[in-house]
């Protein structure tokens, strides 16, 4: 079997454009005058933070959905909970600055007459601890709920739902008060990140750049994963996983250690998407909200992970514009994107474009080939 440089054409490509993102969005948002049409404003920032956030969720989809053939329609609960354990944190260094001033407990435990901080919430003061939580929180959730779901030999449809109805039952858990949580209202108003104020320009931009250091972590670590043996063997699970069953491999492991993997991407992710966008609340649990993530990896071109990169950049860019433009044919266009894809590129955009590139090259070769010489019978 062929074998895959890490520093393949592609992956140079990927990270050349991520390397220019994080040099140009600063630049341009601290050098050119705000009247000129070169400056980057700050509310744009953020924004393209968050894009870079949901490039990498993306990326976690693609590397068990197009690599390993499990699909996911749950990976929203994931993103959410690294996303619920950095707004811990934000909350626990807001202080005496809240409203009703208490230095220990949340404004909104103080509103529903909460006594005392609840037992997880300690530690989520110190920033290692809940960086840990980042990790191990979706980390534990996957690894459990998989170990129950691969040894069972759940897949296809069957999984799919599960996970959907995971994702569900804890976004109504989560918009319970007594959850402690914050209820349908979530967690906000955060003040600072490290000493740093969340809402200082600076601080803006050191979380994009952030981002997209992990994106780009995150991007090699899964072309690491899919060009290693144990990426081959994910594949030989996708296209045929009884014969792979038979050769003696078992497969539960495999598919265990790699959608514990993706679930821990998913939760950086979230992590990174909170402080930028101010907010973590229970609707990003919503099940649309993981059917959304299938379809920017779907557009973008499944098993490829650059695809789902640009996959997540494109719709969130759309989505932008439409919300802005033409808010009641957001749903209808997303729609008809998933359907003319699925019908006439099943292999995304940017399959596409490799099968098209392929076969111009395969033309220019054969034209560029030398013809055979004929000779006249003597």
């Amino acid at each position: 079997m062929r074998t895959h440089s890490l520093f393949d054409r592609q992956t140079i490509l990927v990270l050349s454009l991520l390397a220019a993102a994080a040099i140009l969005v600063p630049t341009m948002n601290e050098l050119p005058p705000p009247g000129s049409a070169l400056h980057l404003s700050d509310h744009l920032v953020p924004l393209l933070g968050k894009y870079v956030c949901f490039a990498l969720l993306a990326l976690s989809v693609d590397l068990i959905w197009g690599f390993s053939g499990i699909l996911s329609l749950g990976h929203g609960a994931f993103f959410a909970l690294g996303g619920y354990a950095m707004g811990m944190y934000l909350m626990r260094q807001i202080g005496p600055r809240g409203v009703y001033g208490d230095p220990i407990l949340p404004d909104f435990m103080i509103f529903l007459n909460w006594k005392e901080l609840p037992w997880f919430w300690h530690g989520f003061d110190w920033f290692p601890f809940a960086a840990l939580m980042v990790l191990l929180v979706p980390g534990a959730l996957a690894l459990v709920f998989g170990w129950f779901a691969f040894r069972s030999r759940v897949t296809g449809v069957y999984f799919s739902i599960i996970t959907q109805a995971m994702t569900f039952a804890l976004m109504l858990a989560f918009f319970r008060n007594d959850m402690g949580l914050g209820g349908n209202n979530g967690l906000t108003d955060f003040k600072e990140i490290l000493g740093f104020p969340v809402q200082n320009g600076s601080t803006r931009i050191a979380l994009f750049v952030l981002s997209v250091l992990a994106l780009a972590s995150g991007y090699l670590l899964c072309r690491w994963v899919v060009g290693s043996t144990f990426g081959k063997v994910l594949v030989a699970v996708r296209d045929a996983e009884s014969r792979t069953r038979f050769l003696g491999y078992r497969v539960e492991h495999y598919k265990l250690t790699v959608f514990t993997l993706s679930a821990l991407l998913a939760g950086v992710a979230g992590a990174l998407y909170v402080p930028q966008v101010g907010i973590i609340n229970p609707s990003e649990f919503a099940p649309a909200n993981s059917i959304e993530v299938v379809i920017w990896v779907a557009v973008g071109g499944r098993g490829t992970l650059a695809g789902a990169i640009f996959g997540a950049l494109l719709v969130n860019a759309g989505k932008t514009w439409f919300t802005a433009a033409l808010p009641e044919f957001w749903l209808f266009a997303l729609g008809g994107l998933f359907v003319f894809v699925t019908l006439f590129m099943p292999r995304g955009i940017l399959g596409a474009a490799g099968d098209l590139w392929e076969r111009s090259s395969q033309k220019l070769r054969a034209r560029r080939s030398p013809q055979p010489a004929t000779h006249a019978a003597e």
